[in-house]
């Protein structure tokens, strides 16, 4: 399976989230940490919702960089 994570700057660290999993998010001190940090609670979100006889949700965000001329 294959989510697409947002990875976004904060004050003094990383947050992540994954749009299809809503109220999977993860923190980190560095743009990685907060992938790894995201990849865990990827496996433990989904794990809960097999825990409760939930299927887990499709992946269905799209993603896609936008050029825009300054």
């Amino acid at each position: 399976m294959r989510y697409a994570i947002v990875i976004e700057q904060a004050e003094s660290n990383f947050s992540a989230y994954v749009p299809d999993l809503p109220g999977c998010i993860a923190t980190g001190g560095t743009i990685e940490e907060a992938e790894q940090q995201i990849r865990e609670a990827i496996a433990f979100h989904l794990e809960g919702l097999r825990a409760d006889g939930i299927a887990a949700p499709p992946a269905s965000s799209h993603v896609e960089y936008v050029d825009i001329a300054a």
